[in-house]
């Protein structure tokens, strides 16, 4: 009979592997847990460099796994926030429109939000003013679920509880092989160490489709990054901002536009400008992994995106090279906002799942086969629903040790 390390091996130590860890040992206490996280610490990744907005869920189509999950996930990370002792704040934001074109689509998040139970108050030119003085629009919705949280420290937090309640988190521990027979499902990291368990969990963000290759499995699908890139507003200049202001999102594409949000530590991050990262992990224009790199230039899905949303690529792109071309998105929101004003912070990668068909998968994705439980789809807003993602996943992984 082969011996077992655990119960379940856990990929991934972001706040969705941590809090998939954390629901395990709450629903079935005595479960063997074992996190494997390649960097050396949690959070280093998505979850660690994001603007850490708690969002309400009001752009998610009403029913689905982001829309159920959000509207939960931000009460419970609010919650979670209070009882743990973490910086955090309901602030509440503004989705603004400014030009004409955008009134019907702020119409319809207006029913969107009231069709996932999320408050939501509609304000004309003089009621943005009250607050959010230096903000310019035509109309704008006011969302009261919305906050601001350090998420590095949920994290954290949640590794400290599924540690304190039995499960191992094991950092530098890099992925290199899975091997699965009938009865386990074994792993070998990067340092030659075995693994071998019950059942395995992927929450490798960033790198779940190739881990999920690397069980075997054909997820279907294909991770092509995205940096987003991020400035924030001068000290002295951090007062043009009082809250989180949005513009009216474009409905075919995934990302929200520039918009500003005031963190935890009083300081106004402006962004994120999504552009094609160069790598998995490409923080910069100067990463580059070439095999990553030729493995998403081989992928169909990648020039269908490119030949489907070129123009609203070229825009990204645009600004991504010229800070100019980045502060005149801004003044759509903010007039007074001036170059000087800005400056560089570090940036973010989505790892954004993708169909050969070139479709972006919009919704969470989580799929199964013997013994493997995968997350494929986890971007925005993972972090505000990562307490009942993990949740989900954990009821996922247990029916599945049920059944084994």
């Amino acid at each position: 009979m082969t011996t077992l390390d655990c119960d379940v091996l856990v990929i991934g130590g972001g706040i969705v592997g941590l809090s998939t860890a954390y629901a395990l040992t709450r629903a079935a206490p005595g479960t063997r847990v074992t996190v494997l996280e390649k960097e050396t610490g949690p959070a280093r990744h998505q979850t660690g460099r994001n603007s850490g907005v708690i969002h309400s869920g009001i752009y998610y189509r009403p029913g689905s796994l982001k829309a159920r999950f959000a509207v939960r996930g931000a009460a419970e990370m609010v919650k979670f926030c209070a009882e743990h002792g973490i910086a955090h704040e309901v602030t509440g934001k503004l989705i603004v429109a400014t030009e004409r074109s955008e009134l019907p689509r702020l119409h319809g998040l207006i029913q969107r939000g009231r069709e996932n139970g999320i408050p939501v108050r509609e304000l004309g030119p003089a009621q943005i003013a009250e607050y959010e003085p230096r903000v310019r629009g035509l109309a704008a919705i006011h969302v009261g679920t919305t906050g601001v949280c350090d998420f590095g420290a949920v994290a954290a937090r949640l590794a400290r509880l599924a540690q304190d309640a039995g499960a191992s988190v094991r950092y530098g521990a890099e992925v290199r092989t899975i091997g699965r027979r009938p009865s386990a499902v074994a792993v070998r990291t990067a340092d030659g160490t075995v693994l071998r368990a019950r059942a395995l969990v992927n929450c490798a963000g960033l790198q779940c489709d190739r881990i999920a290759r690397l069980a075997g499995d054909d997820p279907g699908m294909r991770i092509v990054p995205f940096r987003g890139e991020y400035y924030e507003l001068v000290p002295d200049r951090a007062a043009l901002v009082n809250g989180l202001v949005y513009p009216v999102p474009d409905p075919a594409f995934p990302f929200l536009g520039v918009h500003l949000t005031r963190g935890i530590d009083g300081g106004v991050h402006i962004g994120p400008n999504a552009v094609p990262a160069l790598a998995r992990e490409g923080y910069a224009w100067h990463t580059v992994r070439p095999t990553e790199l030729a493995a998403t230039l081989a992928f169909p899905g990648s020039w269908r995106i490119a030949r489907r949303h070129w123009r609203y690529g070229a825009g990204e792109l645009h600004r991504s090279l010229s800070k100019r071309a980045f502060t005149e998105a801004v003044r759509r929101l903010l007039p007074e906002v001036t170059a000087d004003d800005l400056t560089a912070a570090p940036a973010g990668v989505r790892a954004q799942a993708v169909l050969r068909d070139g479709t972006l998968v919009d919704d969470f994705l989580i799929s199964e086969s013997p013994r493997v439980v995968h997350v494929l789809n986890a971007p925005s807003p993972a972090a505000t629903a990562s307490l009942p993602i993990g949740r989900e996943v954990a009821r996922r992984v247990l029916d599945t040790l049920r059944v084994g």
